[in-house]
């Protein structure tokens, strides 16, 4: 990867640690091997939402080997006084599928002490891919470049595309990669390797259906975590046609949620139009046969929490209480910050997505000036924005609070940080005139920071208060996607500092439970999650006082130039993947201890029943 570089050397005690009076809370056998490694005088978080505790950490082969008053010798150790000592974190929704071959580091997310992450989302995959058609693979870059706004010139120079079969795709990544990855079957992909471009319309037969889950289940046997599928119209491949998995009847959907329930250790995750507002009916109906089929759990998201709109909350909470009357669960992601947006009308982004927008922001860039210039289309798609079918993106229209970024003209010298209802008021505009004013002088190449509606202290009240429901999980950063519009992976160092210094609405101990054990525990991670012996040691250490993260900046570091949003991780000291250190100070060492997690040998199952 053309971007960060590589950590200088850390300045740690290499000399061998002399055995001294204490007591660790592990069993030592006279003559056993030295530790690797001593992290001394920490004040451990372990995850279990315990209190937490001053120890030292002895690090083994890859695993916690001791806690407490460690007296073992050890190849190296450092002072850790003063700073806090958790496990590492797991982001439940990522999209990092492409990423990892270019970027072994999943940055920034491994800077911001993600250890895990779950990749395959949303019925997008990159395998598998059938062999008797190699167009497939063009095709799956052009349909991950406009679902999931991942540079086309990234995908093609930067992966391989050597593989056929779900499990050749974990193959090429094993050995090769930071962090712990784990990686569901997407839907789209397994309806394209059978049905070719008749997936995209068309009713897979008897046959093709019992094609489909044959491939399914060999994807399952070679590790795969389970199955994921979109329903949401705002999804649409590289030929702006509805993609893939929106074409299934519910029996599909249901045959492979069944198939799910026969493997050990998997999950289901699953994306509908109502997930970005309110459930239907038939949507909750849904989610809770999928899951109840299966006898596992099904993961959303992203629950959008605003104390404007309080009914949203309990409605799609519905589908979670439903669900386990009927034997499943239903889980409900959610952001605990509020994720900066990069927008601009030259650009697909999620303007494009509100009904009645897609048409004009589609346009050529001189017809798009032209038509956004006319007051009456203007007022038009101002009308569609506001009506009951935008459903959450209704809020994306208040014009007058975005912040203009970069500019590029001289007519738009000096309102970089500017807020448009500001421009507006000195010009005698309305803030929508303004801004389209703005944007045609730089042909539509203005950067646009649209400012949250929902910073309000009830919103983040009712978000306190959400978390606390047994199906709600912190995540859904989809980290490794949308790179230059948004940048979701540093949830997790910000939301540990408000924790800490800011609104402080969860505590220290029950904040890294949130972001550490909770995930871990869904997914059925064996052994990673907690700060305990014998587990393995994925770990991040980190200054309480300054624990944060960095400002959203655009930087061109992916293959070809392309550009994304990018957060320095701000106090974070080291963090650990497999008992190797991968971070310091925010610089990645080069290491590459990850493991490509799979499904029953790394994962056990959690049940519903």
């Amino acid at each position: 990867m053309a971007g960060r570089a590589h950590a200088a050397e850390p300045h740690i005690d290499t000399a061998p640690r002399p055995f001294r009076q204490g007591r660790c809370r592990c069993p030592h056998r006279k003559g056993s091997p030295m530790l690797d490694h001593v992290i001394k005088g920490a004040t451990v978080v372990d995850g279990t939402g315990a209190p937490a505790f001053a120890a030292d950490v002895g690090i083994r082969d890859g695993r916690i080997a001791a806690i407490g008053a460690v007296a073992e010798e050890s190849r190296t150790s450092e002072d850790a006084s003063g700073l806090v000592l958790a496990p590492g974190f797991v982001d439940p929704h990522t999209h990092y599928d492409a990423q990892l071959f270019w970027d072994p580091y999943a940055t920034p997310s491994l800077n911001h002490g993600v250890t895990t992450v779950a990749a395959g989302n949303c019925g997008f995959t990159l395998a598998p891919l059938n062999p008797d058609r190699p167009e497939d693979a063009d095709y799956t870059r052009r349909m991950m470049s406009k679902v999931e706004g991942m540079s086309l010139v990234a995908l093609e120079e930067g992966a391989p595309w050597s593989w056929h079969s779900f499990g050749e795709y974990l193959d090429a990544l094993e050995g090769r990669i930071a962090v712990n990855a784990g990686f569901m079957v997407g839907h789209c992909a397994l309806r394209r390797y059978v049905m070719g471009a008749d997936a995209v319309g068309g009713q897979p037969s008897a046959e093709q259906l019992d094609a489909m889950l044959g491939i399914f289940h060999e994807a399952m046997d070679a590790g795969a975590w389970g199955f994921s599928t979109t329903q949401s119209t705002t999804h649409s491949d590289g030929d702006g046609k509805p993609v893939a998995s929106r074409h299934a009847p519910p029996a599909e959907l249901l045959a492979l949620s069944k198939a799910v329930g026969e493997h050990e250790g998997t999950q289901i995750e699953a994306i509908v139009a109502g997930c970005l507002d309110q459930f239907s009916d038939a949507e909750i109906d849904l989610l809770v046969e999928l899951s109840a089929a299966a006898g596992r759990p099904l993961n959303w998201n992203v629950l959008t929490v605003d104390a404007a709109v309080p009914e949203r909350v309990p409605r799609q909470l519905t589908a979670s209480e439903r669900a386990r009357k009927a034997g499943g669960r239903v889980v409900a992601l959610t952001m605990p910050i509020l994720t900066p947006m990069n927008m601009s009308l030259g650009t697909f982004c999620a303007l494009n997505l509100i009904p009645g927008w897609g048409p004009v922001l589609g346009l050529p860039v001189p017809e798009r000036i032209a038509r956004l210039g006319d007051p009456g289309v203007r007022a038009e798609l101002l009308r569609h924005a506001n009506s009951p079918e935008a459903g959450v993106f209704r809020r994306l229209v208040n014009f007058g609070r975005y912040v203009i970024g970069d500019t590029y003209s001289p007519a738009n010298e000096g309102l970089t940080g500017r807020v448009v209802r500001d421009i507006a008021a000195e010009r005698g505009q309305d803030p929508f005139a303004c801004l389209v004013e703005i944007c045609a002088a730089d042909e539509l190449r203005t950067v646009l920071w649209p400012m949250p509606t929902d910073n309000d202290p009830a919103s983040w009240a009712l978000r306190a208060e959400t978390w606390q429901h047994e199906d709600v999980l912190l995540g859904g950063s989809d980290a490794g996607a949308h790179l230059d519009r948004m940048c979701g992976a540093p949830y997790t160092t910000r939301f540990l500092g408000d924790c800490l210094r800011g609104r402080k609405l969860a505590g220290l101990e029950q904040a890294v439970k949130m972001l550490t054990d909770d995930p871990a525990r869904l997914f059925g991670l064996r052994e990673r999650g907690r700060v305990r012996e014998g587990w393995h040691a994925d770990l991040v250490l980190f200054d309480p006082e300054r624990i944060d993260a960095g400002k959203a900046t655009l930087v061109h570091d992916l293959p070809g130039d392309s550009p994304r949003l990018d957060s320095r991780a701000i106090g974070v000291r080291a963090v650990w993947v497999n008992g190797t250190a991968v971070i310091r100070d925010d610089v990645v060492t080069g290491a590459v201890p990850g493991r490509v997690l799979r499904s029953g040998r790394d994962t056990r199952t959690v049940g519903t029943r």
